[in-house]
């Protein structure tokens, strides 16, 4: 097939907070040498003509980003020291925070509020309107930004990463070209940065190819979901409480949250994707949340306006891939930025991508691509304040693989003893390899009645999703890829009951029971872009793959 090839120096594949910051420090790198302000290593070092993209698979910039947001500083504090004058829009300063800890009905303030869940003079913002100012700053200094430009593929010369291929555009559903078909371009780079966020397609690709989870652990992924609701004044702005107990029990981790932004409220709830129970659902979980008296009595008066749900990478340190390859680097969450004990990753991926950008830099100037210059990014990041944090946390996430009390424990002493806790690297499995076969669980525990969607406080997945202005193309192939079907409708179906149809937040897998036995059904045009299908199967067959460019959600304020 014919293809259109753009050649650019340096491609950013996602438009998050990594990725633009990366884009945006390299280019100011690149202004000041050319100025003669920054590096110089001899004649005709001149970097004049760079080109520097950023792709997105999103419709807009912002529209597939999705965080809590309490923000640490401290990233964009360092990212806009050569931009005077700018300033991040937060949407509130953090006045008070508090751990709750929840009952059935009732609710206990903590009397002590965790070190690594203290926010004072931190702030709340949305995600997605820090990554439209962020692209509009990468555009005025020379940034070329591509929303709807989903990358699908790496390409290769040799053992090197040679740059993208977007996806095709127009092809029906069984996979022939439409009369609108146009095929996706490849971008020729240099050097090429995955930012795609949590369990990247791309990153999956270099992972395989490279071995770069090699000798590390697993990473370990919570699922986090998340409503917006808009209040009748702003009373609650400033406001940032985390909560632990119902409605889970000791057999899970996870907890909610309630940020006040304004005259909006930020209500979510995670769950770690290492549970046991095959019907554990995180939307089940955080229509519960919000039914409990305490959380409920913050609702009233208001309306949800938006939804969302993305997987969260929670394996920490041990579980960071190696950064660099031949032509490629990751970043952000792509690269597991992210502290779980403090639940934080906006400031980390912030770091990283500036850290990269110093790399890319560097590499330019040598006219080196190989990870033999490429790997001064990881170098670098070991002399950081970025590693110095993970470093603080780096068995935190898996202490709790060992249960619930015994993770309390373990991870306090970690808080208590700056990381040293037990004192070595403690050993992680990935999450689906705690899933209970039905003949494993022996008694079935008592589980509490489904929620009684009310259409008030409580919506049922297909109204969430409506909320979350979720939009593909119906006549596209699905791009979600079951690798054996016969798995699905044989054994998945007695051996865990068919976990999909709970654990993906959409309501995208639906097993539909005929005589002639199960049968599932791909509901592919509800799906938000979680990554919890890839992450949660049993299995290990369903593939997350991009959809056509623009496809998903369009979320606001999230």
């Amino acid at each position: 097939m014919q293809r259109d090839q753009i050649d650019a120096d340096v491609v950013f594949v996602g438009a998050g907070p990594a990725s633009l910051s990366g884009a945006l420090h390299l280019s100011r790198l690149v202004r000041e040498h050319n100025e003669g302000l920054g590096p110089q290593t001899g004649e005709g070092d001149s970097l004049q003509d760079l080109t520097i993209l950023v792709v997105e698979k999103g419709r807009e910039i912002g529209s597939h980003a999705l965080s809590g947001a309490v923000v640490d500083p401290r990233g964009f504090d360092e990212l806009l020291q050569g931009f005077p004058g700018e300033e991040p829009p937060y949407q509130s300063a953090v006045e008070e925070d508090s751990l709750q800890i929840l009952t059935r009905k009732r609710s206990y303030r903590s009397p002590l509020t965790p070190p690594p869940l203290r926010n004072k003079g931190y702030s709340i913002g949305s995600l997605g309107s820090l990554v439209k100012w962020m692209s509009k700053l990468c555009e005025r200094n020379g940034v070329e930004v591509y929303p709807g430009f989903p990358a699908s593929e790496l390409l290769f010369e040799g053992e090197r990463v040679s740059g993208v291929r977007i996806g095709d555009q127009g092809r029906s559903a069984d996979g022939s070209p439409k009369a609108n078909f146009e095929p996706g371009i490849d971008i020729a780079s240099k050097i090429t940065v995955l930012g795609e966020g949590p369990r990247g397609t791309l990153t999956r690709q270099a992972e395989h190819r490279f071995g770069l989870n090699r000798g590390q652990e697993p990473q370990i992924y919570a699922l986090g979901v998340k409503e917006i609701w808009q209040l009748a004044d702003d009373t609650a702005s400033g406001m940032v409480i985390h909560t632990l107990g119902y409605p889970l029990g000791t057999e899970e981790l996870g907890g909610g949250f309630v940020y006040g932004m304004g005259d909006f409220l930020s209500v979510g709830f995670v769950v770690g994707l290492d549970y046991k129970d095959p019907e554990t659902d995180g939307h089940e979980l955080l229509q519960r949340f919000k039914k409990h008296p305490f959380v409920e009595s913050m609702l009233k008066g208001g309306k949800v306006v938006s939804y969302g749900a993305k997987a969260i990478p929670e394996g920490g340190y041990y579980s960071m891939p190696r950064l660099y390859a031949d032509g490629l680097l990751l970043v952000g969450d792509s690269a597991g930025f992210l502290n779980p004990q403090r639940l934080k990753g906006i400031h980390l991926a912030v770091k990283s991508g500036m850290l990269a950008a110093e790399t890319i830099f560097v590499s330019l100037l040598k006219r080196d691509y190989s990870s033999v210059t490429l790997k001064r990014y990881e170098s670098d990041f070991e002399k950081s304040w970025a590693r110095e944090e993970l470093w603080r946390a780096r068995n935190f996430r898996q202490t709790f693989q060992k249960g619930f009390w015994s993770g309390m424990l373990r991870s306090g002493w970690q808080v208590l003893t700056g990381g040293w806790g037990s004192g070595r690297r403690l050993p992680t499995l990935a999450g689906h390899q705690f899933m209970q076969r039905r003949n494993q669980e022996g008694a079935a525990p008592d589980k509490p009645a489904k929620t009684d969607f009310d259409g008030k406080y409580t919506f049922d997945k297909l109204t969430d999703v409506y909320f979350s202005d979720t939009s593909h193309d119906e006549d596209q192939p699905c791009h979600l890829k079951i690798l054996d079907f016969d798995i699905c409708h044989n054994r998945c179906v007695q051996e865990y009951a068919n976990p999909c149809q709970h654990f993906c937040p959409a309501g995208v897998f639906e097993i539909a029971h005929h005589e002639s036995g199960a049968q599932l059904h791909l509901n592919f045009t509800n799906c938000v872009h979680c990554k919890t299908c890839d992450i949660m199967d049993p299995y290990q067959i369903i593939v997350w793959t991009p959809p056509e460019g623009g496809g998903g959600p369009d979320y606001k304020n999230m």
